[in-house]
């Protein structure tokens, strides 16, 4: 039976735990496994033994020596078909050294990646929800981290055999909304009639209703400054807004639903899509937060303050934190006022998410995409005698994912905490926070997108955004410039090729910088932007790896053109002997070692999930083009003499180059024609 590298790493895994029970009387919790630091140490570590002689001691009070017991458990690990041979190593680790010759034409092809595969119709169900842009103005850089690393994590968790439902919760009734209809009704002297015609103008003049929003919240946080009576206005815009069924209401609909337009617009640029669009409205008008508010009562889960800071407030009566009064505040879910937090209806949403509410919303389509996916929105009571047909199943997943920066940590951690309250069967566990840190820019990058710098800010090692403030970078501008600049370069290799082409490889090339220079970086790590960097194509970035999967792409090529057939390679390779002395030459573990390289992409995928982690997907992805590109230099692929050899070659060249498709593929992206 043909076994990918990940299967082998849990087979030997399973083996040592039942040799450590049969010939020691002992199991370890965990039984590591390392991936050796080069080649010719082996392909797997197994530092077992020194956990056994721990157990050991501590079962009969034996002192065993970690190098003896290794030796004992290599006597019968070498038995496995699949093994070649297994050194006991230093102190006592198992280096294993996969059999070669056999594993691949086994892992050769498709294979290779045939661990990683789409989810079946009854797989666990799992909702990512990222984006979440307030629905006020155009979408900016930090939006775009948000959204890179959800769309990322959520292609991951789909190939490993999770069902995804990807959310991006519209906050249609919160202060930034209000904000911006102040403007407009205060500011601007304008009517729900006069936004519509506005809205038509700009379109006409190819100027963006995002856009115009942007500029005038700014406006409104510079008015708020110097004019108290225009920012006492906020308060009775919002109660309007929440309370729905009123002209201001209506009119911030149409605002909040023109920007959310606009900005599924932004994120279809970046292969960024989505299943769900739930609305904070309808937590409202829909009554899930009565609902929830009403369990959490039953169960104890919040009380009412009748003294101190909190008077009249609905909290949860958690340890208190020793932080801000922000920390404190954020455990309120209901206001003195009767008004509820984005805390309280957050934990309504999160309820729905993992099917434990009792109640639903109404669905209406929103978006369809050129490729014929549909997005849905949720909709108001109003709607529930229009329901259309054929409407998916929402929510109701065993796990969820809110990706949501780290300023927001304690308010999630209240909404955790709440959620395993109501339902301890699920616990904390079912809801997990993917925090990120912010987005800066370079000053040169700042520079560059038209900030005015000073001397001092130029000494900067990076420059900071605020969006009320007006400072900050639209993400469409910035695809914009990455697409400039790309095509700049594509001109100057490619000054032949059509212009659509050429437009087509920038798009994917800016896209491309962009997207991995957003996630090569930890999320705990704050990102300093630069585009001389982002758009390298040297060194650890997107049009590297793009780089090498296209010079991959163009050895089978030529192959194709010379009359080459990958079925001759296949039957090549399935000489044992021959095989087994390509890799026994001198370059043999040089071949090698891009060989298992490229099989470790399923063990790549699954430590991202594990570890919620798509940093460490997008380092594999670079490793692995980097070892192709040495590999290429190394080795006379197309015009090895050697038969068999030519054929390792190209196989190991082809598993090289169906990994890197498929790892930049879950990164979201595309490998060009050419560049």
């Amino acid at each position: 039976m043909a076994l990918t590298l990940l299967q082998i790493q849990t087979s030997l895994r399973e083996k040592l735990a039942s040799l450590s029970n049969d010939l020691f009387g002992v199991v370890p919790e965990i039984i590591a496994v390392e991936t050796p630091p080069k080649t010719e140490f082996g392909d797997l570590a197994f530092p077992v033994a020194f956990e056994l002689a721990k157990k050991i001691k501590k079962a009969t009070g034996e002192k065993r020596n970690p190098r003896e017991i290794a030796e004992t458990l290599k006597a019968e690990i070498e038995k496995e078909d699949f093994i070649e041979k297994v050194d006991v190593a230093g102190a006592g680790y198992l280096n294993i050294f996969v059999d070669r010759a056999s594993f691949l034409p086994q892992n050769s092809g498709d294979a290779v990646v045939g661990g990683l595969a789409s989810a079946p119709a009854d797989a666990p169900k799992v909702c990512v929800e990222h984006t979440s842009v307030n629905p006020n103005k155009a979408a900016h850089i930090g939006h775009v981290r948000n959204s890179v690393l959800g769309d990322t994590f959520q292609r991951i968790l789909g190939s490993t055999g999770k069902r995804v439902e990807v959310q991006n919760y519209i906050d249609n009734t919160g202060v930034q909304v209000a904000d911006v209809v102040v403007g407009f009704i205060y500011l601007e002297k304008m009517g729900l009639g006069d936004i519509k015609a506005l809205d038509e103008k700009l379109i006409a003049e190819g100027r963006s209703f995002d856009y115009y929003c942007w500029d005038l919240y700014a406006r409104v946080g510079q008015e708020y400054q110097i004019n108290d009576d225009l920012k006492s206005k906020r308060a009775k815009i919002l109660h309007a807004i929440e309370e729905g069924g009123n002209a201001t209401a209506e009119l911030a609909d149409y605002v909040a639903t023109r920007n959310v337009e606009c900005i599924i617009a932004t994120m279809e640029r970046l292969g960024i899509r989505y299943d769900l669009l739930p609305r904070e409205s309808e937590i409202l008008h829909l009554h899930f937060w009565d609902r929830a508010f009403d369990q959490m009562k039953q169960l104890g889960v919040i009380r009412y303050e009748s003294e101190g800071n909190h008077a009249g407030c609905w909290v949860m009566p958690f340890d208190s934190h020793e932080g801000t009064d922000d920390h404190e505040n954020d455990k309120i879910l209901v206001r003195s006022n009767g008004t509820v937090t984005y805390t309280g209806k957050d934990i309504a949403y999160q309820m729905w998410k993992l099917g434990i509410l009792g109640l639903d919303f109404n669905y209406r389509l929103f978006h369809t995409y050129p490729d014929g996916k549909d997005v849905w929105m949720t909709a108001g009571p109003q709607a529930a005698s229009l329901q259309e047909a054929n409407i998916p199943s929402f929510g109701g997943g065993e796990t969820i994912y809110n990706v949501i920066d780290t300023r927001q940590s304690y308010p999630q951690e209240v909404v955790k905490k709440g959620v395993a309250a109501i339902s301890p069967e699920r616990g904390e566990k079912a809801s997990v926070h993917l925090s990120y840190e912010m987005v800066a820019l370079s000053p040169a990058a700042a520079e560059e997108l038209g900030f005015e710098l000073s001397e001092d800010d130029r000494k900067r090692t990076f420059i900071e955004m605020s969006g009320r403030k007006g400072l900050g970078v639209k993400a469409d501008d910035l695809i914009d410039r990455l697409e400039e600049k790309a095509l700049a370069e594509v001109e100057s290799r490619h000054a032949g090729a059509a212009d659509d082409e050429k437009h087509h490889i920038a798009h994917q090339i800016a896209v491309g910088a962009l997207r991995y220079f957003l996630l090569k970086f930890t999320r705990n790590t704050v990102i300093v932007f630069d585009f001389a960097e982002a758009l390298s194509f040297e060194g650890e970035t997107g049009c590297f790896c793009q780089y090498s999967a296209v010079r991959a792409n163009s050895i089978f090529r030529k192959f194709a053109e010379a009359g080459g057939k990958m079925e001759n390679v296949a039957s090549a390779i399935d000489n044992v002997d021959a095989v087994g002395q390509v890799f026994s030459a001198d370059d043999g573990d040089d071949i090698w070692s891009l060989a298992v390289l490229a099989a470790r992409i399923e063990d790549s995928v699954r430590q991202s999930a594990a570890a919620n982690e798509p940093a460490i997907l997008a380092k594999y992805t670079f490793n692995l083009a980097k070892a192709f590109n040495l590999f290429y230099h190394r080795h006379k692929i197309l015009s090895e003499p050697d038969e068999t050899k030519r054929a390792v070659l190209l196989t190991v060249a082809n598993m090289a180059r169906i990994s890197l498709t498929r790892s930049l593929e879950l990164l979201g992206i595309n490998v060009p024609e050419r560049m």
